[in-house]
């Protein structure tokens, strides 16, 4: 195990490119300078965030990969390629014909230049001090490239484990899919239950002209790890974003999302379904920006607490002088099933241009008491009333991911999850 100490930064900058060597070097320089993150902040309000980074240490090499999810695999079939990543390092990857998928630190050796571009539209080192760990003293990840015009038929999946008791675990996930290319990406989060660790993952996505990529995200994480992702998309003209997550997992999960829609005609929609039990908090900061004319964005999420679990949405449309005639919506709905539950949401609207549609929507409550009333009247007790509203509630964002074969999984965690929560409270 190797400790987050200057020592470790120079070993692991000694192993990149002389090109990504700076990055490194900002990531190190705000580390050391940032201060934790505080609730006082806003960036960070309404979340305790109870980890000591200095504390923690790097996995020198990766602990054995967890059993395969037999489930998430027979639901999607043969994919068109696979890379499971453990404790920050890449141990197998499988790729079909056509399609390039390999482990990052190889790559960035062999191909920097088709690498900067991507590299540039990450997270900074210095939006919080998680990010700058990241760049710091990350040695490892997974990059999936589709050249211009290739069209994939299957998804991609890739698995991003940690394992190690803590530990800090840094994987990466690089995407760029040039001009007039289409495929679809499964990223799959996971980490054993009862084992504490931090997991920093960083994903980046360049989308070109008249390109789409789907990506579907099934965040599983033990429930003793807490997690602070970032993901940062830019999408071409033309160019169009899918991204679906699904919110299960970690004592304390958060996803920070940046997307810019940088050419005119760029669409990006976004999705997401959680469910918080126990003490968990389930955090998400989206931030959609409109550059150019024409684009358009959608925002939908739904999510459900119950015990004493608390889940945060804060979302950001803003639409730049140049973003004429953009339309763009937002959408959080939630359910609070237990007293102790909490849900925050707070969407927010920056619009700097005059010709534009742009709108917002949220919703906290409990479940709905005629509905339960007329689903009784029609020969169901409350407890069955009850588990069918929040079956129901989930439906229409379900139907939305982008895989299909993903639905009946998705629908069969979030609902067991709630049957969890009856099961406790009948005790």
């Amino acid at each position: 195990m190797l400790p987050l100490t200057e020592q470790t930064f120079a070993r692991v900058a000694a192993t990149l490119p002389e090109w990504a060597r700076p990055s490194a070097a900002a990531g190190y320089e705000a580390f050391s300078a940032l201060p934790p993150p505080d609730p006082r902040q806003e960036e960070w309000r309404y979340v305790e965030v109870e980890v000591d980074l200095d504390s923690l240490q790097l996995a020198e090499s990766p602990g054995p990969p967890l059993p395969p999810d037999v489930a998430l695999i027979g639901a999607l079939g043969e994919p068109a390629g696979h890379a499971i990543n453990v404790d920050g390092h890449t141990v197998a990857v499988e790729a079909a014909d056509g399609v390039r998928l390999t482990a990052l630190g190889p790559a960035l050796a062999a191909d920097g230049e088709t690498l900067r571009g991507v590299f540039r539209s990450g997270p900074g080192p210095r939006l919080d001090r998680f990010a700058a760990a990241h760049h710091a003293f990350a040695t490892d990840g997974v990059f999936f490239h589709l050249p211009r015009g290739r069209r994939l038929s299957a998804p991609v999946l890739v698995e991003f484990q940690a394992t190690r008791a803590n530990s800090l675990a840094l994987p990466r996930l690089t995407v760029l899919v040039e001009d007039g290319a289409a495929g679809a990406l499964v990223l799959h989060y996971r980490s054993p239950s009862g084992v504490p660790l931090v997991a920093v993952p960083q994903v980046e996505v360049v989308v070109g002209q008249n390109a789409r990529l789907e990506v579907s995200v099934i965040q599983e994480w033990g429930d003793a790890t807490r997690a602070y992702a970032h993901q940062t998309m830019v999408a071409a003209r033309d160019g169009a974003l899918v991204l679906a997550e699904a919110g299960l997992g970690g004592v304390n999960a958060r996803l920070h999302l940046r997307l810019d829609l940088e050419g005119p005609g760029a669409d990006a929609q976004v999705l997401g379904a959680y469910f918080g039990h126990r003490r968990q908090t389930l955090d998400y900061r989206y931030y959609m920006l409109h550059r150019a004319r024409h684009t358009t964005s959608n925002m939908y999420l739904k999510g459900a607490v119950g015990d004493t679990a608390r889940s945060v949405f804060t979302g950001l449309i803003r639409i730049e002088p140049e973003g004429q005639d953009s339309d763009a919506m937002q959408t959080n709905k939630n359910l609070v099933l237990a007293e102790g539950a909490e849900a925050h949401s707070v969407p927010n609207l920056e619009i700097l241009a005059n010709e534009v549609r742009c709108g917002h929507g949220s919703t906290v409550s409990p479940l709905d008491p005629e509905q339960r009333y007329y689903l009784m009247s029609r020969g169901l007790d409350s407890a069955r009333a009850d588990r069918l509203q929040v079956k129901g509630f989930f439906e229409d964002v379900l139907a939305r991911f982008p895989q299909a074969a993903l639905e009946p999984l998705l629908r069969r965690s979030l609902v067991a999850r709630y049957d969890g929560l009856q099961r406790e409270q009948s005790r």
